[in-house]
């Protein structure tokens, strides 16, 4: 018998567990608390495992115990067993009984409005007894949030190309920012604009410490002018459309805002061009987690929904 062999037959899912529970505990009393038993017995589980592997897992002092580079390596492999664990339990459900199931996913605030919500409300309707839990943030939040495995996959805009190896991409659609005005402007009768003509209107724009709202600015700079005055910068989508509907104020937007079904009835997009904000639109997951036969049937309706969408400049 060879050492993983030998290894794999004294390791136990138990007393991996117990290590997660006293590292994320910080002690060996406060994990035996939290987990309703003695602390001897979480001790022989640390020490079950330490003997197995050969190495020190835990390093204990008086202000509790540390995870060793070795522990670290363990727990971090542990998170994916673990949760593969539980999307097996999730993936039983799911297949025994359609209706219902949980699902995790993250998206930026513009298409979880746009898209992940119109699903959303189609998919409850046949599938009645599932939960919904959606993560809205950047893309820097998203991917860390797939990292850590608190979501299935994270829907953003692609500011930058993805190089780390441990990521999957789908490309659904290319998108770009356009410049929207409520219909009560009157920049909304116009069907030639300039882009200079626009520069002392009151704007509604994204901060420009952000990606979308620098490469907003860059656009500007590429057409020759300084980015305009913000009278209101926000991320806040609903902001910026309520701002829009009084038609005192301009906005630059995504342009599927506009776009797609069930788009806001009171935002147009106006005839002038953006240069350079032209982007891939995708789907992030890890490549070593199988999606849930739930997470397929959202990203098979997602690709129906965004299908408009494809040969769109």
């Amino acid at each position: 018998m060879n050492k993983t062999d030998r290894i794999e037959r004294h390791l136990k899912l138990h007393d991996i567990r117990v290590l997660m529970s006293v590292v994320q505990a910080g002690s060996m009393s406060k994990a035996a608390e939290q987990l309703g038993t003695a602390q001897p017995a979480l001790s022989r589980s640390i020490a079950k495992l330490e003997y197995s592997l050969g190495v020190r897992l835990l390093d204990r002092s008086p202000r509790g115990v540390e995870p060793t580079a070795y522990g670290r390596a363990l727990i971090r492999r542990g998170v994916a067993v673990f949760d593969e664990l539980r999307q097996g339990v999730r993936d039983i459900e799911f297949l025994a009984d359609p209706t219902t199931g949980e699902l995790r996913i993250g998206a930026t605030e513009a298409l979880a409005g746009a898209i992940v919500s119109p699903l959303i409300e189609r998919l409850s309707r046949e599938h009645r007894r599932i939960e919904f839990h959606i993560v809205t943030g950047d893309v820097g939040r998203l991917l860390r949030s797939l990292a850590d495995r608190n979501i299935e996959f994270a829907l953003s805009r692609l500011h930058e190309p993805i190089t780390d190896e441990q990521l999957a991409v789908e490309i659904l659609f290319h998108d770009s920012y356009v410049v929207t005005a409520g219909r009560r402007s009157p920049w909304a009768r116009r069907r030639k604009i300039r882009l200079k003509d626009l520069l002392n209107e009151r704007w509604t724009l994204l901060p420009p410490d952000t990606l979308p709202g620098a490469l907003a600015a860059e656009a500007f700079r590429a057409s020759g002018l300084a980015p305009p005055r913000a009278t209101v910068s926000t991320l806040s989508l609903n902001v910026h459309n309520k701002l829009l509907a009084t038609g005192q104020f301009l906005a630059v937007q995504p342009s599927f805002l506009s776009r797609l079904p069930g788009r806001h009835p009171s935002v147009m997009i106006l005839p002038v061009e953006l240069p350079g904000t032209r982007r891939p639109v995708g789907v992030v997951s890890l490549k070593n987690r199988t999606l849930s036969p739930l997470a397929q049937t959202f990203l098979d309706g997602l690709r129906s929904v965004v299908r408009p969408l494809k040969n769109m400049r």
